[in-house]
């Protein structure tokens, strides 16, 4: 059911500033008008054919790895099928040029599109589980590509593999340093187009999903269907990099795509640093050179010194600041120096070569959970860059937008009728009946175990009643998905705090904000008008709601860096985000200081005069007495009483039920 908008006035409000202290941007292109002229400039400057291909190598794996880092970095997801899909793009390219000698410009669309349907054809039925079983899904996924590449010899040429040709641009042929060029637009187009969409509203459904699946869905985000959107863009870029692989080698075969592939892959997100453009450069360039140097002792003993330096400087710095103890950063150091010694003890790399790869990879693994740029960051006291398109704006504010019922609307807003939720033998709901009134605040309380937020997760969708149903503003409740529910016009907060950590409050309530965009991947890519509208006015109203609950000045800073009581009003605030009709409190004040306890009555009866329906669970009694209509008591999973505070105060079963009998 549609509702009025009521916005909340507000006043003049001055620029908010960003953290660096730089401009929006200005850093940004700096920074990359400089890595376009080092592209540009490299193969004029070194010359050497083998060193501009072992780049353009780096330049490629880092596209594959742009993509695996949307995956693994921001949806929590564990791919090992991401080297088939490689092999899907260079064969896509490989063979429209074997059979049909297609140029250039149709051969990588066409890569990226055959790899994106692959991509979705393994992400529908493999993102319905999690965790090993995810990652067991796509390592078979890309060892039946490699077997079907080498089978399907009348369309792969099976074991001989297909020799490419360098691409022809408008009708002449791409020497090495030409297609070095063309490789570095592809990259920079790449890291345009990926950094746009992790910015975007797109990119915070991404990492939502990997802060709080749960969440997200409450929020009206679909877990399923970003983490689909979420492969099937990844799958993309990884074709992409598979047709620039095969025009870079010249020859593609079935061996080349293997599982040793894709594990370098994966290493590489995990060790240049997840969630950054710049440690997937770095991962790129470790899987690339780091073989290369271990077959070089003299140069493999340059940069095991330089590493066991960077180490002892880094835990200096650490140490410092007291970042870190002196403990637990003697190992690393210790450890890169033993790495140095042994460098200069060895005679040859030949039989040491894959022990050493192996304790490097362990090491970053197990000591820089973060990888090399989150050490550097941390090192240098940086916060991890702001990943999105929100910034402060100036003027007057639109205020917030907060949903008013209408007049004539039905009184019942939600009715559950013989509700019942059964876990094995135990019913955690029996036979519960529960009425909600447009526009008042219904207390729900019960002592510990007695159902109450088993019903905050029936009503949402989280739990599907054994029997039983719920209808909330005249439409049933009953099978629908949570964020379909969300989207309806129910929000919620959680016993637990359920933020998004690693995202700033102001990205927090953009989560929430999510049903305001319809911009889709070509509007967000190119930045057309619709998706700039859209982000300017969501991140005002944003602001606006962060104004709302009072945490306006804290909008840049990182949700779990925030004090608990702060980061219950965040949650509110982000459930305002979505308009609800009705907003279910689960224990909001569990954990708050009195001045935190009354500065929280204060916004719940602000939320109450926008005409918000309200359900509170809270064993504040001092406030559940101070704002509620109406109260409901349940206990081991039966309605008990129901009426007004002060009568169910004083009910004989209430008291039993919360003192025992004999104290009552």
């Amino acid at each position: 059911m549609n509702t009025k908008v009521s916005p909340l006035p507000a006043a003049a409000t001055l620029p908010l500033p960003r953290p660096g202290g730089l401009s929006p941007g200005l850093k940004p292109w700096l920074l990359g008008a400089l890595g376009i002229a080092a592209l540009l400039l490299f193969p004029l400057i070194v010359g050497n054919p083998y060193y501009v291909h072992l780049v353009e190598t780096i330049l490629i794996y880092a596209i594959v790895l742009f993509g695996l880092d949307i995956v693994v970095g921001y949806t929590g997801q564990v791919s090992l099928g991401h080297a088939g899909l490689f092999g899907i793009g260079a064969y896509t390219a490989g063979v429209l040029v074997l059979k049909l000698g297609a140029p250039v410009w149709l051969t990588l669309p066409a890569a990226i599109g055959v790899s994106a349907a692959f991509g979705a054809l393994l992400a529908l039925p493999a993102l319905r589980v999690t965790g090993p079983y995810l990652a067991m899904v796509t390592l078979a996924f890309g060892t039946i590509i490699q077997i079907l590449i080498n089978e399907m010899d009348f369309l792969t040429e099976g074991p001989m593999g297909i020799k490419v040709a360098k691409p022809a641009l408008f009708g002449h042929r791409l020497d090495e340093h030409q297609f070095f060029w063309l490789v570095g637009a592809m990259l920079v187009l790449s890291l345009i187009f990926v950094s746009r969409v992790l910015r975007s509203h797109l990119g915070r459904a991404f990492e939502a999903l990997r802060g709080s699946p749960v969440a997200s869905d409450c929020m009206g985000v679909s877990v399923y269907r970003y983490k689909v959107y979420a492969f099937v863009v990844s799958a993309g870029l990884a074709g992409l990099a598979g047709a620039l692989y095969a025009y870079s080698e010249q020859y593609i075969s079935p061996n080349t795509y293997n599982f040793e592939l894709t594990v370098l892959f994966l290493l590489a997100v995990i060790m240049g640093g997840r969630k950054s453009r710049v440690g997937s450069l770095l991962g790129a360039a470790i899987i690339v050179l780091l073989p290369k140097m271990l077959d070089d002792l003299q140069l493999f003993r340059i940069g095991a010194v330089g590493l066991a330096l960077a180490m002892a400087i880094g835990a200096v710095v650490l140490i410092a600041r007291g970042r870190t103890t002196a403990g637990r950063a003697a190992v690393p150091v210790l450890g890169t120096a033993a790495l140095a010694a042994v460098s200069f003890w060895l005679q040859s790399m030949t039989d040491w070569r894959l022990s050493v790869f192996g304790l490097i990879t362990l090491f970053v693994v197990y000591y820089l959970q973060d990888g090399i740029v989150g050490f550097v960051r941390k090192t240098l006291g940086r916060a991890r860059p702001l990943e999105d398109d929100t910034g402060a704006e100036t003027g007057r504010s639109a205020g917030v937008a907060i949903s008013q019922a209408k007049a004539d609307a039905p009184a019942e807003l939600l009715m559950a009728d013989h509700v019942l939720m059964q876990f094995g033998g135990l019913k955690a709901l029996n036979d519960v009946q529960l009425r909600v009134q447009r526009g008042t605040v219904h207390g729900l309380i019960g002592p510990n175990g007695s159902g109450k937020s088993t019903m905050m997760n029936v009503l949402t969708g989280i739990y599907v009643p054994t029997a039983g149903s719920v209808q909330f503003a005249g439409r049933q409740v009953n099978g629908r998905t949570p964020s379909d529910i969300a989207l309806s016009g129910i929000a919620r907060t959680f016993q637990n705090v359920q933020l998004f950590g690693e995202m700033t409050a102001l990205q927090n309530i953009m989560v929430g904000l999510h049903h305001s965009f319809h911009s889709h991947l070509v509007d967000v890519a190119l930045h057309l008008p619709r998706y700039e509208r859209e982000n300017k006015a969501a991140t005002e109203r944003g602001l606006n709601l962060l104004r709302f609950v009072g945490l306006i000045e804290l909008a840049y800073e990182e949700a779990r860096n925030l004090p608990y009581g702060k980061q219950r009003l965040l949650e509110i605030a982000r459930a305002l985000a979505l308009d609800p009709q009705l907003l279910l409190l689960d224990e909001p004040a569990a954990g708050l200081t009195a001045p935190d306890i009354k500065e929280l009555v204060a916004i719940i009866a602000k939320i109450r005069e926008h005409g918000i329906t309200i359900i509170l669970i809270e064993h504040h009694m001092d406030v559940v007495m101070s704002v509620c209509d109406t109260v409901t008591v349940l206990d081991f999973g039966q309605k008990i009483a129901e009426g007004a505070p002060a009568a169910v105060q004083a009910d004989p079963k209430v008291i039993e039920a919360y003192l025992g009998g004999e104290a009552a």
